[in-house]
């Protein structure tokens, strides 16, 4: 069929026009560079690559705060948790569970777009701690996201049409215990994403794709082989089963050209057959982008016995330190105590613990090793010891929030122990679970009714300005805005806004389920706008037997909040 000059003329222009449409609302490598410092967007996990989640939006207030409202909330029709992070362009909300991505007007909360991603039946029940996704990443129009089969996917932001899916090497497969449920960082067109699952005894790493065509480029052990350097930390071949996954997301310094990535608890559990520091399990480690290699670590707990990953991600900042500013990554750690180290180097500058904390009465500030109590030698030695913190840790995945104005870090902490004691070690078999049954453990409370708090905190000391107690502890990450509001989420549902200065509260509003999430801002047309996931799930809320939540109905909703303009 012939086609007149005129039709084709019209239509090479509005091809034209589209792809020019594309490009501008492509996310470029300057654009996910610029993101804390614009207000308009969210693109990279932790908003921002410092991963301060801090916001420069004042517009909702402490004056105003009690006037907020949810304009309208969008069923993600997940039974799991909801722990994404809510990625946010050019008007549209980009959200994931564990088996959907969701395109949704950032304006009204309809749907543009939603994907769903099928598993084998094994998945789910190899996967050991939650079933969950916590976001994905944009970069130059395309959604890029992992799945919990070890396999990372980019979706065309506009229609979510798959455009690359690669499968990560061997032996990250689920028979092996691997999976993946973080977020990708995307860093100079390179896409880094990591892996959960050490508790099935496997060697944890995290590893680059390229962001435009999903070629796997690097791999980084987290655990070495033999021959390589840190092998020797480990007894005998125990480096085979050592674990150090990487599950949550880290951030990144442009100026350094460093990743930072927390790493996770050595495999198995019992430490009596693993002796040694077994790097680099539980540990910060600086990585560079483009190769992944390591250029420097810092390890919190050597031959650690009690699962407290260091998988937390590490918050970028400049602190005076000795009267002069420096550039610091800090961690507030599962083992309760919080560190402050030099971005550049590693070196340790401050480490206080900010929860109740025995297994060490302090850390070496010269060699940066903790100075084991009773408790923690008793605990290696095969003896029935009480530990606090227990094995969720004195904060477990849960993001903190660091606000330049105030100074302080935001977070939600655990204030729960435990009974430990490690039997003889029995052989152990890769891809078997190597965590829970290796170890007897009983949990214990100060006070039943006070599991967690929700904490102002000096990074550089450790001690709360303030503290606000709850009956369970809260597993959302907080944010903290210029205006000096923090916002999170309480299990029992509550979505609320604190004073970041004194710790009162100021507003509340009940969501459908239990709040696990990572709360964004952002604004549009002058407007600011507040977005969050509510949904139960998690270890703790399906594990711990916490009577506070027996009547929280599950269910993801993704919700957004404004100012009542009536």
């Amino acid at each position: 069929m012939k086609i007149k000059k005129s039709v084709q003329i019209n239509f090479l222009l509005s091809l034209m026009m589209g792809v020019l449409a594309v490009g501008a609302s492509a996310q470029t490598t300057q654009d996910l560079l610029n993101d804390g410092n614009t207000s308009g967007d969210v693109l990279v996990y932790g908003m921002g690559y410092n991963a301060q989640r801090f916001s420069p939006l004042n517009k909702i207030n402490k004056s105003n705060v009690k006037k907020l409202v949810p304009i309208w909330s969008y069923s993600m029709n997940d039974m799991r948790g909801a722990e994404s992070f809510p990625i946010i362009h050019d008007g549209v909300i980009y959200a994931t569970t564990h088996n959907s991505t969701s395109a949704v007007d950032a304006l009204t909360g309809k749907p543009i777009w939603r994907i769903s991603h099928d598993y084998p039946p094994e998945t789910l029940r190899v996967v050991c701690c939650g079933i969950v996704n916590r976001g994905g990443a944009l970069y130059e129009g395309k959604f890029i996201r992992s799945l919990m089969n070890n396999v990372t996917i980019a979706l065309d932001a506009k229609t979510g049409k798959e455009i690359w899916r690669t499968a990560s090497p061997a032996p990250a497969t689920i028979e092996n215990g691997y999976a993946m449920t973080g977020a990708p960082l995307v860093v100079g067109g390179v896409a880094i994403v990591g892996v959960a699952g050490a508790e099935y005894g496997h060697r944890g790493f995290i590893e680059g794709y390229d962001a435009k065509t999903g070629q796997h480029l690097w791999r980084h052990y987290t655990v070495p082989a033999a021959g390589e350097k840190g092998a020797e930390t480990w007894d005998k071949d125990s480096n085979v089963t050592g674990g150090g996954s990487s599950w949550v997301t880290g951030s990144y310094d442009p100026e350094l050209d460093l990743v930072y990535w927390g790493t996770g608890n050595p495999s198995p559990w019992n430490p009596r057959g693993r002796k040694g520091d077994n790097l680099y399990t539980n540990s910060i480690i600086a990585l560079k982008p483009k190769t992944g290699e390591l250029v420097w670590h810092y390890q919190t707990s050597p031959n650690d016995p009690f699962d407290y990953d260091a998988v937390q991600t590490p918050i970028q900042a400049t602190l005076k330190i000795n009267g002069k500013p420096q550039k610091v990554v800090m961690q507030a750690n599962r083992s309760g105590f919080l560190y402050v180290l030099d971005a550049a180097t590693g070196k340790l500058i401050a480490a206080n613990p900010f929860e109740k904390v025995n297994w060490a009465d302090g850390i070496d500030l010269k060699t940066g090793r903790p100075n084991y109590t009773d408790v923690f030698n008793g605990a290696v030695a095969g003896r029935n010891v009480t530990v606090w913190p227990s094995t969720s840790g004195g904060i477990n995945w849960q993001h903190v929030a660091f606000s330049p104005v105030t100074q302080k870090l935001y977070m939600n902490t655990l204030h729960i122990g435990m009974t430990y004691q490690a039997p003889e070690p029995e052989q152990f078999t890769p891809g078997k679970p190597s965590g829970p049954g290796t170890v007897k453990r009983t949990t214990i409370f100060d006070d039943p009714n006070v599991r967690g708090h929700l904490k102002a905190v000096d990074p550089l000391t450790g001690k709360s300005s303030w503290e606000v107690p709850f009956k369970s502890p809260n597993w959302s990450s907080t944010l903290v805005t210029q205006s000096n509001l923090v916002f999170t989420g309480v299990m029992t549902g509550e979505f609320q806004a604190y004073d970041a200065n004194n710790g009162k509260l100021l507003w509340s509003f009940q969501t459908n389920s239990g709040m696990l999430s990572q709360p964004v801002t952002w604004e549009k047309n002058g407007r600011q706008y507040v977005t969050v996931l509510s949904g139960i799930g998690g270890v703790y809320a399906l594990r711990a037997g916490d009577p506070n939540l027996e009547k929280v109905a599950p269910g993801a909703t993704l919700w957004t909040f404004a100012l009542f303009d009536k």
